[in-house]
């Protein structure tokens, strides 16, 4: 099954739809300029294990890569994705300061 992904900036976040129109998952962002924060990753239960996360997630990446954003990658499903995608590191925010 096919889902197309969309940015629907209105509302903070990208949408995917199955073949019928049906919201299948969301991916929610905020922007400051140039840095995307990923802030979370919803998958309608009917459509789990379908590769709808996934395709959430690469869309937004490459969407980010495309505008010259900086991720900031807060939603635990988007950065799971991320190790397991390295060809995307080079987009991410990675803070190695640690909290006394």
């Amino acid at each position: 099954m096919e889902f197309a992904v969309a940015d629907v900036p209105e509302k903070g976040r990208f949408e995917a739809r199955d073949e019928s129109g049906a919201l299948a998952g969301v991916l929610t962002y905020q922007v400051t300029g140039q840095i995307v924060v990923f802030t979370h990753t919803e998958v309608d239960p009917a459509f789990e294990g379908r590769g709808v996360g996934s395709a959430l997630a690469r869309t937004a990446l490459d969407d980010a890569r495309a505008r010259s954003r900086t991720v900031v990658p807060m939603c635990p499903f988007v950065s799971a994705w991320l190790d397991k995608h390295p060809a995307y590191e080079s987009l991410v925010v990675r803070n190695t300061r640690r909290v006394k």
